[in-house]
């Protein structure tokens, strides 16, 4: 099913449709969950912010598996017509931009787990808990934005 033709009408396999589905919407999702602490429904923010992270977690896996099966990026890159070195490099960023960004997600919200957990709530939003989510939802957006670009520069360009 993974390797299906996907429905996009792209010649991408099914997966990668998917996860560019799911990749286009994660910026609106993460954005939601930050409403969720702005309106101080801090619980539900903090559930919101589980499921994504959980929910992004196994699309990575999926993808990273999916991606070393069907030959990689060099194999999809075949069929661009974009120029190989631009692709590369654009891709260098946003894996750059994407693991910074999903090492500091994981961190904030392990790290406020634990005062979570505490029924310590103060910790958290005394601490720098908001900027460094704001660079997290900053970060994540931008890698999505850019695995969207990727996607429309291999398939559909």
């Amino acid at each position: 099913m993974l390797f299906e033709p996907g429905f996009l009408g792209t010649s991408a396999p099914f997966y990668m449709d998917f996860i560019t589905i799911f990749f286009t919407v994660f910026p609106l999702l993460m954005g939601f969950s930050v409403f969720l602490a702005i309106k101080r429904k801090y619980k539900h923010h903090f559930i919101s912010q589980a499921v994504l992270l959980a929910v992004t977690s196994i699309i990575i896996i999926i993808f990273e598996i999916g991606l070393r099966i069907s030959g990689g990026f060099t194999e999809y890159a075949k069929g661009s017509d974009i120029s190989y070195n631009f692709m590369l490099v654009f891709l260098t960023i946003h894996i750059v931009i994407a693991v910074i960004s999903l090492m500091a997600w994981i961190y904030l919200f392990f790290s406020s787990f634990k005062a979570y957990k505490a029924n310590n709530i103060n910790t958290i939003i005394n601490s720098n808990h908001k900027q460094i989510g704001e660079l997290v939802f900053f970060g994540l957006s931008i890698s999505s934005l850019m695995g969207v670009c990727i996607y429309l520069f291999l398939f559909l360009f």
